[in-house]
Protein backbone atom coordinates (compact mmCIF):
# COMPACT_ATOMS: atom_id res chain seq x y z
CA UNK A 1 0.00 0.00 0.00
CA UNK A 2 1.11 3.23 -1.09
CA UNK A 3 1.11 6.16 1.97
CA UNK A 4 -1.59 9.01 1.35
CA UNK A 5 0.27 12.31 -0.05
CA UNK A 6 1.53 14.30 3.17
CA UNK A 7 -0.87 17.40 3.83
CA UNK A 8 2.62 19.94 4.47
CA UNK A 9 6.53 18.44 4.20
CA UNK A 10 7.93 16.45 7.14
CA UNK A 11 11.60 17.89 6.68
CA UNK A 12 10.73 21.36 6.93
CA UNK A 13 8.25 20.59 10.26
CA UNK A 14 10.64 18.45 11.98
CA UNK A 15 13.33 21.06 11.50
CA UNK A 16 10.92 23.82 12.65
CA UNK A 17 10.52 21.73 16.04
CA UNK A 18 13.74 20.82 16.26
CA UNK A 19 14.95 24.90 16.20
CA UNK A 20 11.96 25.35 18.73
CA UNK A 21 13.42 23.24 21.29
CA UNK A 22 16.43 24.76 20.86
CA UNK A 23 18.12 21.53 20.32
CA UNK A 24 21.05 20.45 17.59
CA UNK A 25 21.09 17.52 15.37
CA UNK A 26 22.95 15.77 17.21
CA UNK A 27 21.12 16.55 20.52
CA UNK A 28 18.04 14.94 18.87
CA UNK A 29 19.35 12.49 17.21
CA UNK A 30 21.05 11.29 20.64
CA UNK A 31 18.07 11.83 22.32
CA UNK A 32 15.92 9.97 19.59
CA UNK A 33 18.61 7.11 19.13
CA UNK A 34 19.21 7.12 15.63
CA UNK A 35 22.14 8.81 13.77
CA UNK A 36 22.44 12.55 13.15
CA UNK A 37 23.22 11.69 9.58
CA UNK A 38 19.43 10.20 9.40
CA UNK A 39 17.74 12.86 11.12
CA UNK A 40 19.52 15.47 8.43
CA UNK A 41 18.25 13.21 5.60
CA UNK A 42 14.73 13.26 7.48
CA UNK A 43 15.04 16.72 7.63
CA UNK A 44 16.35 17.61 4.14
CA UNK A 45 13.77 15.31 2.05
CA UNK A 46 16.52 12.42 1.72
CA UNK A 47 14.83 10.28 3.44
CA UNK A 48 10.91 9.04 4.57
CA UNK A 49 9.88 8.25 7.56
CA UNK A 50 8.77 5.20 9.31
CA UNK A 51 5.48 5.68 11.56
CA UNK A 52 7.44 4.44 14.60
CA UNK A 53 10.02 6.54 13.71
CA UNK A 54 7.55 10.16 13.38
CA UNK A 55 6.42 8.61 16.47
CA UNK A 56 9.21 8.58 17.89
CA UNK A 57 10.54 11.98 17.20
CA UNK A 58 7.71 13.20 18.34
CA UNK A 59 8.48 11.85 21.74
CA UNK A 60 11.99 12.95 22.04
CA UNK A 61 10.55 16.26 21.20
CA UNK A 62 8.26 16.45 23.78
CA UNK A 63 5.06 17.40 21.08
CA UNK A 64 1.51 17.80 22.27
CA UNK A 65 -0.56 15.09 20.69
CA UNK A 66 -2.00 17.69 18.22
CA UNK A 67 1.51 18.45 16.93
CA UNK A 68 2.04 14.80 16.92
CA UNK A 69 -0.78 14.48 15.13
CA UNK A 70 0.07 17.14 12.23
CA UNK A 71 3.92 15.52 12.16
CA UNK A 72 1.92 12.60 11.64
CA UNK A 73 -0.06 13.61 8.73
CA UNK A 74 3.15 15.92 7.38
CA UNK A 75 4.86 12.45 6.67
CA UNK A 76 1.69 10.79 5.40
CA UNK A 77 0.01 9.18 8.32
CA UNK A 78 -3.00 9.08 9.29
CA UNK A 79 -3.29 10.62 13.11
CA UNK A 80 -2.26 8.42 16.01
CA UNK A 81 -4.49 10.55 18.36
CA UNK A 82 -7.55 11.66 16.79
CA UNK A 83 -9.53 13.74 18.82
CA UNK A 84 -12.96 13.71 19.89
CA UNK A 85 -15.99 15.58 21.39
CA UNK A 86 -16.83 15.58 25.41
CA UNK A 87 -20.17 14.03 24.41
CA UNK A 88 -18.87 11.41 22.59
CA UNK A 89 -19.23 7.41 23.73
CA UNK A 90 -15.72 7.35 24.56
CA UNK A 91 -16.15 10.40 26.64
CA UNK A 92 -18.46 9.08 28.81
CA UNK A 93 -16.61 8.59 32.17
CA UNK A 94 -14.21 11.56 31.86
CA UNK A 95 -17.62 13.50 31.16
CA UNK A 96 -19.38 12.09 34.35
CA UNK A 97 -15.98 13.12 36.15
CA UNK A 98 -16.13 16.63 34.86
CA UNK A 99 -19.37 16.85 35.84
CA UNK A 100 -18.47 15.61 39.32
CA UNK A 101 -15.68 18.19 39.98
CA UNK A 102 -17.97 20.76 38.44
CA UNK A 103 -20.81 20.24 41.55
CA UNK A 104 -17.98 19.29 43.98
CA UNK A 105 -16.94 22.81 43.46
CA UNK A 106 -20.12 24.61 44.77
CA UNK A 107 -20.91 27.19 45.87
CA UNK A 108 -18.30 28.72 43.82
CA UNK A 109 -17.65 29.23 40.15
CA UNK A 110 -16.00 25.99 38.13
CA UNK A 111 -15.04 26.24 34.50
CA UNK A 112 -14.00 23.60 32.05
CA UNK A 113 -11.84 25.22 29.10
CA UNK A 114 -10.77 23.74 26.33
CA UNK A 115 -6.72 24.54 24.01
CA UNK A 116 -8.67 27.43 22.73
CA UNK A 117 -10.00 28.53 25.93
CA UNK A 118 -13.50 28.06 25.15
CA UNK A 119 -16.14 27.36 27.73
CA UNK A 120 -16.95 24.03 27.21
CA UNK A 121 -18.87 23.63 30.49
CA UNK A 122 -19.39 25.40 33.47
CA UNK A 123 -21.23 24.72 37.07
CA UNK A 124 -24.11 26.77 37.90
CA UNK A 125 -22.21 29.31 40.48
CA UNK A 126 -20.37 30.05 37.66
CA UNK A 127 -23.36 31.20 35.84
CA UNK A 128 -24.57 32.65 39.17
CA UNK A 129 -21.32 35.01 40.44
CA UNK A 130 -20.70 36.28 36.81
CA UNK A 131 -24.42 36.95 35.87
CA UNK A 132 -24.60 40.77 36.98
CA UNK A 133 -20.97 41.17 34.98
CA UNK A 134 -22.46 39.04 31.71
CA UNK A 135 -25.81 41.57 31.72
CA UNK A 136 -23.32 44.40 31.39
CA UNK A 137 -20.85 42.74 28.34
CA UNK A 138 -21.40 44.64 24.99
CA UNK A 139 -18.89 42.47 23.22
CA UNK A 140 -19.63 40.52 20.15
CA UNK A 141 -21.67 37.29 20.69
CA UNK A 142 -19.22 35.13 19.21
CA UNK A 143 -16.20 35.77 21.86
CA UNK A 144 -18.66 35.33 25.10
CA UNK A 145 -17.66 31.50 25.19
CA UNK A 146 -14.10 32.41 25.09
CA UNK A 147 -12.43 33.21 28.69
CA UNK A 148 -9.50 34.93 27.29
CA UNK A 149 -11.93 36.95 24.78
CA UNK A 150 -14.40 37.85 27.84
CA UNK A 151 -10.67 38.77 29.69
CA UNK A 152 -9.17 41.23 27.29
CA UNK A 153 -12.34 42.40 25.38
CA UNK A 154 -12.62 46.68 25.95
CA UNK A 155 -16.41 45.78 26.46
CA UNK A 156 -16.75 41.95 28.07
CA UNK A 157 -15.57 41.44 31.59
CA UNK A 158 -11.92 44.22 31.45
CA UNK A 159 -14.02 46.90 33.24
CA UNK A 160 -15.24 45.82 36.01
CA UNK A 161 -11.92 44.07 36.74
CA UNK A 162 -10.43 46.33 39.59
CA UNK A 163 -6.39 44.79 38.71
CA UNK A 164 -7.17 43.99 35.18
CA UNK A 165 -3.50 45.26 33.98
CA UNK A 166 -2.21 42.92 36.75
CA UNK A 167 -4.46 40.06 36.03
CA UNK A 168 -4.29 40.76 32.14
CA UNK A 169 -0.46 40.29 32.75
CA UNK A 170 -0.41 36.87 34.04
CA UNK A 171 -3.04 35.36 32.23
CA UNK A 172 -1.16 36.53 29.01
CA UNK A 173 1.68 34.87 30.05
CA UNK A 174 -0.18 31.38 30.63
CA UNK A 175 -0.95 31.84 27.34
CA UNK A 176 2.51 32.38 25.98
CA UNK A 177 3.97 29.23 27.47
CA UNK A 178 1.32 27.72 25.85
CA UNK A 179 1.88 28.78 22.14
CA UNK A 180 5.89 28.33 23.52
CA UNK A 181 4.85 24.65 24.24
CA UNK A 182 3.25 23.79 20.88
CA UNK A 183 -0.42 24.64 21.57
CA UNK A 184 -1.72 25.77 18.22
CA UNK A 185 -5.04 27.37 19.41
CA UNK A 186 -2.92 29.20 22.16
CA UNK A 187 -1.05 30.73 19.18
CA UNK A 188 -4.15 31.56 17.23
CA UNK A 189 -6.26 33.23 20.38
CA UNK A 190 -2.84 35.23 21.59
CA UNK A 191 -2.71 36.70 17.65
CA UNK A 192 -6.61 37.52 17.97
CA UNK A 193 -6.13 38.99 21.72
CA UNK A 194 -2.81 41.47 20.51
CA UNK A 195 -5.85 43.09 18.51
CA UNK A 196 -7.11 44.50 21.47
CA UNK A 197 -5.70 48.11 22.57
CA UNK A 198 -3.82 48.63 25.66
CA UNK A 199 -2.38 45.10 26.33
CA UNK A 200 -0.12 44.58 29.71
CA UNK A 201 3.68 44.95 28.37
CA UNK A 202 5.83 42.71 29.16
CA UNK A 203 5.68 40.25 32.27
CA UNK A 204 2.83 40.67 35.13
CA UNK A 205 4.60 41.89 38.32
CA UNK A 206 4.20 39.58 40.98
CA UNK A 207 1.35 40.26 43.40
CA UNK A 208 1.52 40.94 47.20
CA UNK A 209 -0.79 38.22 47.79
CA UNK A 210 0.82 34.16 47.58
CA UNK A 211 -1.70 33.83 44.20
CA UNK A 212 -2.26 35.93 41.62
CA UNK A 213 -6.09 37.35 42.29
CA UNK A 214 -9.35 38.50 40.32
CA UNK A 215 -10.33 41.36 41.77
CA UNK A 216 -14.03 41.89 40.11
CA UNK A 217 -16.27 45.23 40.96
CA UNK A 218 -19.86 46.01 39.55
CA UNK A 219 -21.48 49.27 41.90
CA UNK A 220 -21.43 48.01 45.40
CA UNK A 221 -20.56 44.10 44.53
CA UNK A 222 -16.99 43.56 45.26
CA UNK A 223 -15.34 40.04 44.73
CA UNK A 224 -12.29 38.88 44.85
CA UNK A 225 -10.64 35.19 43.67
CA UNK A 226 -8.07 33.03 43.01
CA UNK A 227 -8.56 30.16 40.87
CA UNK A 228 -6.32 26.65 40.15
CA UNK A 229 -5.67 24.84 37.15
CA UNK A 230 -6.58 21.22 36.86
CA UNK A 231 -5.62 18.84 33.53
CA UNK A 232 -5.32 14.91 33.09
CA UNK A 233 -3.17 13.38 33.64
CA UNK A 234 -1.76 10.57 30.46
CA UNK A 235 -4.09 11.43 27.89
CA UNK A 236 -4.23 9.89 24.85
CA UNK A 237 -6.93 11.94 22.77
CA UNK A 238 -5.56 15.68 21.68
CA UNK A 239 -8.54 17.33 22.64
CA UNK A 240 -8.28 15.85 26.12
CA UNK A 241 -4.90 16.73 26.50
CA UNK A 242 -5.92 20.37 26.38
CA UNK A 243 -8.67 20.49 28.47
CA UNK A 244 -8.46 22.60 31.99
CA UNK A 245 -10.79 22.49 34.79
CA UNK A 246 -10.42 26.07 36.18
CA UNK A 247 -12.02 26.33 39.97
CA UNK A 248 -12.20 29.92 41.52
CA UNK A 249 -11.64 30.15 45.42
CA UNK A 250 -12.95 33.33 47.56
CA UNK A 251 -9.47 35.36 48.42
CA UNK A 252 -11.49 37.02 51.01
CA UNK A 253 -14.10 36.58 53.55
CA UNK A 254 -16.54 38.88 51.74
CA UNK A 255 -16.45 36.63 48.68
CA UNK A 256 -16.49 33.50 50.94
CA UNK A 257 -20.14 35.04 52.39
CA UNK A 258 -21.28 36.32 49.39
CA UNK A 259 -20.86 32.67 47.67
CA UNK A 260 -23.66 31.35 50.35
CA UNK A 261 -26.10 34.25 49.45
CA UNK A 262 -29.24 32.19 47.80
Amino acid sequence: MTRPRPAAPFGPLLRHWRQLRRLSQLELALEAGISARHLSYLENGRAAPSREMVRLLGASLDLPLDAQNTLHGAAGYAPPFPPQDLDSTGFQHVRQALDFILRQQEPHPGLVLDGGWEIRLRNAAAGRVFAPFQAAYAMEERHRGNAMHVVFHPRGLRPFIANWAEFAGHMLQILLREAAQGGAAAARLLAELQAYPDLPAGAAAPGSGPVATLKLALGELRLNYFSTFTTFAMPQDAALQQLKIECFYPADDATAAHAQTP
